[in-house]
């Protein structure tokens, strides 16, 4: 049943920080062997470096990055469950490349084949999920099209969920980094894209060890993420992300010669953004940003705060500038409403750009109120001792 939530507070406020720099040094400076580069630091969503970001190539595996996206908003939907058994078809199974050796009529729950897209990087797996969630591949892929448009990427087109090579299959680095940080919203998804090694099957005669294909897990300070990719077309590619501090920072390479030049290119981004910038909060995560009032809930008014810190980005020694704090609410939510529950969002803008942009949540759980409480409510308003 939906009900009616209104909005008692909408904030905006000038905040005096510092403002940021679009770019970094210049194109070739930083990035040597990979065709095409971008640096974006998450929290802002600011471009700190770029090398032909624009130019359209194969993503290879970083595609599964689009997949990933759609399975977590389906898992935050609820219309599929971490412990779910997805019963695996003959076409997932017969997914050829990079796998996780699914055979037809197999069972796995979404977890495991979550593992398997993240750490293994498994095609069979991503087929599998697709299906699950779309029916078919195909009508999978018009969720991640569709998905693509709604980010509004202007030189991205997907033809499959893994990354194998497609007539019409291609993304750019600045487009693979919107996805990356979409799907970094959901911070799920870092319990999978941190694991370095895991087994699927454990104990079983077919045991199968998962090391992760992104070897920066286990040597950059910071690693959480995100996600390879490999064809002799694309050749190597990398979708990395890396959070220290306030600063959460994503790279993205395409095209690198060897993974050693791919992870060179990779790490020389992140200690350029790391060393040259630097976060400043301007709001806690205990801060209360806006007020829910909801008419047939209990408690009646219920307080939303930042399910993070909000930090925006700013270039060590820059001058002073000023930022601007939004906050959009829900207007609708089933009842009852779970204690941190995504209600929301804190934007930060600066010269009408958004530069941060962080989830609220409800501080509390709100449950339907009892016909007691809904006939007392009415009945203050009736007498005018109390209006809501």
């Amino acid at each position: 049943m939906q009900k009616c939530i209104r909005v008692l507070i909408m904030v905006s406020l000038l905040i005096s920080v510092f403002p940021i720099s679009v770019l970094g040094q210049e194109k070739g400076d930083l990035v040597e062997s990979s065709k095409s580069a971008i640096l974006l630091e998450k929290n802002s969503g600011m471009t700190l470096y770029e090398k032909d970001a624009s130019v359209e190539l194969p993503p290879a595996s970083m595609t599964k990055i689009m997949t990933l996206l759609l399975i977590m908003e389906e898992l935050e939907k609820e219309s599929i469950k971490m412990d779910e058994m997805i019963r695996i078809s003959e076409h997932a199974a017969s997914m050829g490349g990079s796998q996780i050796f699914l055979e037809a009529g197999e069972e796995m729950s979404v977890e495991d084949l979550l593992k398997g897209i993240a750490v293994a990087s498994g095609n069979d797996a991503s087929v599998a999920m697709a299906e699950r969630i779309a029916g078919t591949e195909k009508a999978f892929v018009e969720m991640m099209n569709k998905k693509v448009k709604e980010l509004g990427l202007k030189h991205t087109h997907f033809e499959n969920p893994t990354g194998l090579p497609a007539d019409g299959h291609y993304s750019t680095a600045h487009d693979m980094a919107v996805m990356a940080r979409e799907l970094l919203l959901h911070d799920e998804v870092t319990k999978f894209t941190t694991i370095y090694d895991d087994y699927l099957r454990k104990g079983q005669e077919n045991e199968f060890w998962l090391v992760n294909t992104n070897k920066l897990i286990k040597t950059y300070p910071g690693m959480d993420g995100l996600k390879t990719g490999f064809t002799r077309e694309a050749m190597y590619c990398l979708t990395a992300s890396a959070k220290r501090e306030d600063l959460h920072m994503i790279a993205v390479v395409m095209g690198a010669e060897t993974p050693k030049e791919r992870n060179a290119d990779v790490t020389s981004l992140l200690d350029y953004g790391f060393s040259q910038y630097e976060g400043v909060k301007l709001h806690s995560k205990d801060d209360q940003l806006a007020t829910l009032r909801s008419t047939r809930g209990e408690p009646l008014n219920v307080a939303l705060s930042p399910e993070k810190d909000v930090v925006v980005l700013k270039k060590k020694n820059e001058k002073k500038g000023e930022y601007e704090t939004s906050v959009e609410v829900r207007n609708t939510a089933d009842l009852p409403i779970e204690k941190g529950k995504h209600m929301g969002w804190v934007k930060v803008t600066r010269d009408g750009q958004e530069v941060a942009k962080v989830r609220l949540e409800t501080s509390e759980k709100v449950k339907r109120a009892s016909f007691a409480k809904l006939w007392e409510r009415s009945w203050r308003n009736l007498t005018s001792f109390q209006r809501f």
